[in-house]
C-alpha cells in the first residue's frame, strides 16, 4: 500500500532521523513510538504527504487515501457537529444529489419507451448501486454510532462546533476522519482528549478497521490492545518489529543483552588474538601464523550494541508533613457555571494517606471538583472542609501553558521557590533533564513534554501532604511517565489524580470515583477493578437510563448482585415468591457461569498443549519474536487456567448454597 525508502530529515543543526525504510500493508496496526522530540509527528506528516523529507522517497499505490489526525485542529467551526461528520461522505452526498436530479427528470418524463428514458433509468440504477456500495444507506446511522461512541450525546449532534471546547472539537475531527475510512489511517495522540470509555470504544473500532493504522500514543495499554507491529525512532535510527509495544520492549531488551554478551566475548577473543600477534609477529618461525591472525582480526566484523535513549527524570517527592486524619470532606457540593450544572450535590471523603482517582468523560466535573478542593474556585453551595495541617500541591491540566512564555526555566523555578530551596534549584532542574544552558531557555520555546517536566519540578520546591494532579501525563513520554508513577507510588502523602491513562493508573490508587451527569460513584480498587466492573455490569455502574437530572434512581435488580448476600440461608417457608424467583435466577446464572468457565478452561488447555508442542521444536528458537510470542502465550494461558479454576470453585460452592 505504502512504502518509505531511505527517508531522512536533517534540520542542519540537528539530524532528526536517517535511513528510514519500511513497508505498510493492509491490516498493519503500527505503533510509532519514541521519546519526545524524536520525530514521530514529523514522520507522520511525511507519510501523509504534508511535508517533504530532506532525502528519500515515499511511494503510494494509485488511489490510496491517507488520513491524518494531527495535534493541530483544522476544523471549519462554521458547521454543526453532524454536518462536520457528514463531510466524510462528500462523494456519497454528491451521488445522492445526482440521484435526486435523475428522480426529478424521471418524474417529468413521459416518453417511457424511448432510448433516452431507458438510458436515464439505467443511470439512476447505477447511481443507486454506487450509493449503496459506498455506505449511503447507513451513513446517518454510522455518523451517530461513531459520534456517540466518542462520547457525544444524541441531543448534541446538531449543536454548532463553537458550542464545544477544544478537546471536544478534536473528538469531532477524529470522528470525521474515522467515518471517511482512508486506506491508511494516521493518528497522532488520538487518546489525549478521550475519557476511558471512549478510548475503549476507539480500541474496538481500530482493531476491526479495514485498512492500515499507524498511531502515536504514550498510552501503553492502548498500544498493546491495538498494535501488531512497533516502529521506534531512537538516536536518529528506526527499529521495526512485528509485535505489540510491551513485547517489543522485552524482545529488544533481550536482544541488547545478547548483543552485550556477544560483544564481551568478541572483545576477549580480539584481545587474545592481539596478544598472540604482538608476541610472535617478529619471530621468523611464527611470523606467517601471526600474519594470518592479523588478516583474521581485520576481517572480524565488530559486534555493535544497539544504542537507545535512556535519559529520564529521576526524583522522589519530599516526605509529607503529618496532617490530621481527615484530609478532605465534601458535603453536598454544588457547582454551576451560569445555567450549566456541573456538580449536583457531590459528597466526597478522604483520609490521610489515601490515593484516589477521578475518572469520567470530559466536562463531567472531575477538574471542577479538583479546583474546588484546591481552593482555586468557590462552590455554588455545599461545604468543603480541608483537614488540619493539610498542605496542597496542585498540578493543573493546562499547568504547562500557565508558566509564562517570557520567563526562563530558571526564573519560573525561582519565582515559586522558598528562600531555603533557591540554592538547590539547578540540581532540581538537572533531575528533570534541564542541564547547562537549558535553564536559560525561554518557556515559550520548550516542547510540551519539557513544559510538563518543568511544571512537575515546581511541585517539589516545597513539601506537601495532598497532591492534586489533573492529567499529569499529558505530553510526557513513556519513560517519564514510568518515573512519575514510581515517585507517586512511593509518595507517603494523600493524592487525587485525574487521568484517562489506564497504564498510569494501574496499581496507583485504591479508590476510583467515576463522574457522570453531575454525580459520582465510588469503586473500590484501582482502574483495572473499575474497568472489570463495567464489563461485568456490577451494581456500582450508573446506567444512562438510571440517571435523570443528576439523580440516580434505584435500579430494579442489578445485573450482577452480590451472590453471597442474595444466597444467605433462609428457611423455605420464609421465602416470598419474588425471593424464590431471585434465587432461581441466581442459580441459573451460576450454572451458566460454571459452563462458561469449563468451556474457557478447555480452550486454554488446548492452547497450552499447542504451545508445548511448538516449544518442543528447536527451530522455534531461531526466530526470537516468534519464540517470545509462543512463550508469552503459554504463560498467559496457564495463568488464565489457574484463575478460572479458582473462580469455578467459588461458583460451585455458591451453587451448593442455592441448592440447600
Amino acid at each position: 500500500m505504502l512504502s518509505l525508502v531511505n527517508v531522512e530529515v536533517d534540520f542542519g543543526t540537528r539530524l532528526l532521523f536517517t535511513g528510514v525504510t519500511f513497508l505498510v500493508q493492509r491490516g498493519d496496526r503500527i505503533g510509532l513510538v519514541g521519546r519526545n522530540g524524536a520525530g514521530k509527528s514529523t514522520l507522520m506528516h511525511i507519510i501523509a504527504g504534508e511535508r517533504q523529507p530532506t532525502k528519500g522517497d515515499v511511494h503510494r499505490q494509485n488511489n490510496i487515501r491517507v488520513g491524518l489526525l494531527s495535534q493541530d485542529l483544522t476544523l471549519d467551526l462554521s458547521h454543526t457537529l453532524r454536518e462536520t461528520a457528514l463531510q466524510a461522505f462528500e462523494e456519497v452526498l454528491k451521488i445522492q444529489d445526482r440521484i435526486d436530479e435523475y428522480q426529478l427528470e424521471i418524474d417529468r418524463r413521459t416518453d417511457y419507451e424511448s432510448p433516452d428514458y431507458m438510458d436515464l433509468v439505467q443511470r439512476m440504477t447505477d447511481a443507486h448501486e454506487q450509493f449503496e456500495r459506498r455506505g449511503g444507506l447507513t451513513m446517518h446511522a454510522d455518523v451517530e454510532r461513531v459520534l456517540t461512541g466518542l462520547g457525544f450525546l444524541q441531543q448534541e449532534l446538531d449543536n454548532p462546533l463553537t458550542a464545544f471546547s477544544g478537546g471536544w472539537q478534536m473528538r469531532a475531527e477524529l470522528g470525521r476522519l474515522l467515518l471517511s475510512k482512508p486506506e491508511v489511517l494516521l493518528l497522532d495522540e488520538p487518546t489525549n482528549h478521550l475519557d476511558i470509555e471512549s478510548v475503549q470504544w476507539l480500541e474496538e473500532f481500530l482493531i476491526t478497521y479495514d485498512g492500515a493504522v499507524i498511531l502515536i500514543s504514550h498510552d501503553r495499554t492502548f498500544l498493546d490492545n491495538i498494535t501488531n507491529r512497533t516502529i521506534e525512532i531512537t538516536r536518529s535510527k528506526v527499529h521495526d518489529m512485528n509485535c505489540a509495544y510491551s513485547d517489543y520492549e522485552e524482545i529488544r531488551a533481550e536482544r541488547m543483552e545478547q548483543q552485550k554478551a556477544a560483544a564481551v566475548r568478541q572483545n576477549r577473543e580480539r584481545e587474545r588474538v592481539q596478544k598472540f600477534i604482538d608476541r610472535f609477529r617478529y619471530k621468523a618461525s611464527l611470523a606467517s601464523r601471526a600474519q594470518s591472525r592479523i588478516k583474521a582480526l581485520a576481517k572480524m566484523e565488530v559486534i555493535e550494541v544497539e544504542d537507545t535513549d535512556t535519559a529520564s527524570m529521576h526524583f522522589t517527592f519530599p516526605p509529607a508533613p503529618r496532617a490530621g486524619r481527615i484530609v478532605v470532606d465534601c458535603i453536598d457540593v454544588v457547582k454551576n457555571y451560569g445555567e450549566k450544572k456541573v456538580l449536583r450535590g457531590t459528597t466526597f471523603h478522604m483520609e490521610r494517606g489515601e490515593k484516589v482517582a477521578f475518572i469520567g468523560k470530559n466536562g463531567e466535573g472531575k477538574t471542577t471538583l479538583s479546583k474546588l478542593i484546591g481552593g482555586l474556585e468557590p462552590a455554588t453551595s455545599g461545604e468543603i472542609r480541608i483537614g488540619h495541617g493539610v498542605i496542597i500541591g496542585y498540578y493543573a491540566q493546562h499547568q504547562a501553558d500557565l508558566l509564562g512564555g517570557h520567563n526562563t526555566v530558571y526564573e519560573v523555578m525561582e519565582q515559586a521557590s522558598p528562600p531555603e530551596m533557591r540554592p538547590r534549584i539547578r540540581s532540581l532542574l538537572g533531575a528533570f533533564l534541564f542541564s547547562g544552558d537549558d535553564v536559560n531557555k525561554r518557556v515559550s520555546v520548550l516542547s510540551g513534554g519539557e513544559k510538563s517536566r518543568l511544571a512537575l519540578a515546581r511541585l517539589l520546591l516545597q513539601p506537601t501532604n495532598l497532591l492534586i494532579l489533573d492529567e499529569p501525563t499529558n505530553h510526557l513520554d513513556m519513560l517519564s511517565k514510568e518515573v512519575l508513577k514510581q515517585a507517586l507510588m512511593e509518595y507517603d502523602g494523600s493524592m487525587i489524580v485525574v487521568s484517562h491513562d489506564r497504564d498510569f493508573l494501574d496499581g496507583l490508587t485504591e479508590r476510583v470515583f467515576a463522574f457522570r451527569l453531575g454525580t459520582t460513584k465510588e469503586y473500590l480498587g484501582d482502574i483495572d477493578d473499575y474497568v472489570n466492573s463495567l464489563k461485568q455490569g456490577e451494581s456500582g455502574k450508573v446506567r444512562d437510563s438510571e440517571v435523570r437530572d443528576g439523580e440516580v434512581r434505584d435500579s430494579k435488580v442489578s445485573e450482577v448482585k452480590s451472590v453471597a448476600a442474595a444466597l444467605e440461608p433462609v428457611k423455605p417457608h420464609e421465602l416470598t415468591r419474588e425471593e424464590v424467583k431471585e434465587l432461581n435466577r441466581q442459580k441459573k446464572k451460576l450454572e451458566k457461569r460454571i459452563e462458561d468457565i469449563e468451556r474457557q478452561v478447555g480452550v486454554q488447555e488446548k492452547t497450552i498443549a499447542e504451545c508445548e508442542k511448538e516449544m518442543a521444536d528447536p527451530e522455534l528458537y531461531k526466530d526470537p519474536v516468534q519464540s517470545h510470542k509462543i512463550t508469552k502465550r503459554y504463560e498467559t494461558a496457564k495463568q488464565l487456567v489457574t484463575s478460572l479454576m479458582a473462580e469455578w470453585e467459588t461458583c460451585s460452592q455458591q451453587l451448593e448454597g442455592v441448592g440447600s
